[in-house]
This record gives structure tokens, C-alpha cells and sequence, in this order.
């Protein structure tokens, strides 16, 4: 019984702190799942906890499947990683004219060599208009006020698309850079999410 009433605190307490908390520990969900069938059993009458444990779990159903494999691969190259940083939060949000200059700069450096016909159209496009544009997109707006951010990112993602489908009338230079050149869309999709996930609605 003590082991019961331990196991049901701990679900409590667990099931409070999912909710709020990301998701870090792969252990303390499994063994949440593992006690939540646990003390929903009936307490054995016999001294013999561990008889007729078998017969009441149908463990067929809970066997492991393989649903997937992925290869990941990795470049081969040398690579450091950064130390975490020890400093606390609560520093003042970068000034927004800084961080747009900021996206140009990386812009710039990564994609300068790209001949393009009019820079400061394709520049206000990429700090103005797309995510403007994006960030008012309403399936995008009720993911990022009623679902976490990697449903988030999804809704972002195909905004996005839709998006880039009518910068296609104004813009074909850019729409074919972001169609032809991984790149491109990858730089464009991460910058455009960084931008219009923090302007919650």
C-alpha cells in the first residue's frame, strides 16, 4: 500500500510538471506510463506480489515495435561545441533595428554572390513583407497562442509556402532561389520562424 500511495504521488506530481515543463527526460516518462498501468492493477491479496503479475498483463500488447530507422549523418569535420552559458537571464530583448540589420549581414555573407536584380527589394521582402505576411496567416496565429512551438513551426512552415506561392507574382527571383536553392529556404524558413514566433498575438 505504501508503494501504491508513493507511485500515485508521483504521477501526480509528474503529470503537473509535464504540463509545464519541456520535455527533457525520456526515463520519467517511461516510468510514468509503466506505474500508471501499475496502479491501476488490483492489489494482490497474497504475500507473493510478483504471482498472477503475467496473467494479468497482456504484455504482447506492449511489446516494442520498430516503426522506423534513420540514418543520420553527420559532416566530417572537426567541431567544437559551445560551453552553456553561465550567465542568468533577463537581459533586455535586442533592439528590432539592430536584429534586422543583423538578418542582412548573415544574408549578405551567406547569399551575396547571388546577382540579385534589385538587393533592397529582395532585403525589405525577407525582413518586412514575408514575415509580415506569414505572421498574419490565422492558422499560424491559433498554432502559436494554442500549441506548442514544434506544432508551431509546422503551421510557420506552411505559411510560409503559401506565402512564398504569392511573393511568386511580384517576385520570381526570389521565389526561384527559394524553390531551387536548399540554402535559401533553409536560411529563409529559420529566420522567418525567429521572427514571427516571439511576436505572440
Amino acid at each position: 500500500m505504501d508503494f501504491k500511495g508513493k507511485a500515485k504521488a508521483f504521477l501526480r506530481a509528474y503529470g503537473f510538471l509535464s504540463s509545464i515543463l519541456p520535455y527533457t527526460n525520456a526515463d520519467w516518462e517511461k516510468l510514468s506510463i509503466f506505474l500508471n498501468f501499475l496502479v491501476s492493477m488490483p492489489a494482490p491479496v497474497d504475500e507473493d506480489l510478483s504471482k498472477g503479475i503475467l496473467e494479468a498483463i497482456d504484455m504482447d500488447s506492449y511489446r516494442v515495435e520498430k516503426r522506423a530507422a534513420v540514418k543520420i549523418q553527420l559532416p566530417d569535420a572537426g567541431a567544437e561545441i559551445e560551453p552553456v552559458p553561465t550567465a542568468g537571464g533577463g537581459q533586455r530583448p535586442e533592439p528590432e533595428l539592430d536584429r534586422l540589420s543583423n538578418i542582412l549581414k548573415v544574408f549578405n555573407d551567406q547569399f551575396g554572390n547571388i546577382p540579385w536584380t534589385d538587393t533592397d527589394r529582395v532585403h525589405k521582402l525577407i525582413t518586412e513583407d514575408i514575415p509580415n505576411r506569414v505572421a498574419a496567416d490565422k492558422a499560424y496565429q491559433n498554432a502559436k497562442q494554442h500549441s506548442d512551438k514544434q506544432n508551431a513551426r509546422i503551421e510557420h512552415d506552411k505559411a510560409l509556402a503559401r506565402v512564398m506561392t504569392a511573393v511568386l507574382k511580384d517576385d520570381t527571383e526570389l521565389f526561384k532561389q527559394f524553390m531551387d536553392n536548399e540554402s535559401v529556404r533553409r536560411w529563409l524558413t529559420d529566420t522567418v520562424f525567429g521572427l514571427t514566433y516571439e511576436q505572440r498575438t
